[in-house]
């Protein structure tokens, strides 16, 4: 009797252990090259919502900016204008504005005074009037509010002003006017 020995079934066997490892292999990395493309695409996704968010709650210049001139009548030292919301935007909570001032020579800070004084003090700013809603703090859809701001320093006519108006959340709104040539108890800033 003659025996032959044969390792056909072996080599069989072999090759679909392979072939199972490497289907294993690559469904592992698919799992992780597609979770990764989920976690990109959240990121973005939340991106998108963020930076929507921050646009949506801008705050614009209703009419005209005015320039209030200090007793003696040579320099501005109090603005006043209206601001609302822009088409579509969220409301603003005004208490937590931050407002600064500038000049070619001075920056200057101002605090909000949540008691309202018309004219406010020195240094502050302040919420003189609220129409078209309620009495609180927070500039809604369909309302105005005035605000006043009083400046440390007067400046001059012709001098160049810069007002900035940044929200807890949203875009800066920068006001920048320049003087009259002439000054008289209010004046329009340019």
């Amino acid at each position: 009797m003659l025996i032959i020995k044969s390792d056909n079934a072996f080599t069989g066997l072999e090759a679909a252990i392979v072939l199972i490892a490497f289907v294993v292999v690559a469904a592992v990395f698919s799992y992780v090259v597609l979770g990764a493309g989920f976690f990109t695409t959240q990121k973005s996704q939340e991106v998108v919502h963020t930076s929507v968010g921050q646009t949506s709650s801008s705050l614009e210049v209703v009419g005209n900016v005015y320039g209030n001139t200090t007793p003696g009548g040579n320099t501005i030292d109090t603005f006043r204008f209206d601001v609302g919301l822009t088409a579509g935007g969220s409301p603003v909570d005004m208490s937590k504005l931050v407002m600064t001032y500038s000049n070619s020579t001075e920056l200057e800070y101002l605090d909000f005074d949540p008691n309202d004084p018309d004219p406010p003090a020195i240094g502050d700013w302040s919420i003189v009037d609220r129409s078209g809603g309620d009495s609180d703090d927070l500039l809604e859809a369909g309302e105005i509010f005035t605000l006043k701001a009083k400046v440390t320093t007067g400046f001059p006519v012709n001098d160049k002003v810069r007002l900035e108006l940044k929200p807890p959340i949203g875009a800066v709104l920068g006001l920048q006017r320049t003087a009259p040539p002439q000054l008289d108890d209010w004046n329009v800033l340019k």
